[in-house]
């Protein structure tokens, strides 16, 4: 009983129909789901965090604070 000689010609051209279009699908998957489920909530947070963000109250903060080295605070 001898085993028999596995099939080479035309292997690659077969297994490539199977595979390539499930590497496809996968990775139309995976964006659609890197998509929705990464850069939607983040883009919805940046929204929602310079929706009430006043840049001047900011910046007049860090100035009373001493953060910057160039600009004097009001009171002096």
């Amino acid at each position: 009983m001898s085993l028999p000689k596995p099939v080479m010609r035309g292997l690659l051209g077969k297994r490539l129909r199977l595979h390539l279009p499930i590497a496809f699908a996968l990775s139309l998957v995976a964006a659609v789901a890197f998509k929705y489920g990464v850069t939607e909530p983040r883009k919805q947070a940046y929204a929602d965090f310079y929706k009430h963000y006043d840049a001047v109250k900011e910046f007049n903060s860090m100035k009373e604070a001493g953060v910057f080295e160039s600009v004097q605070p009001s009171g002096e």
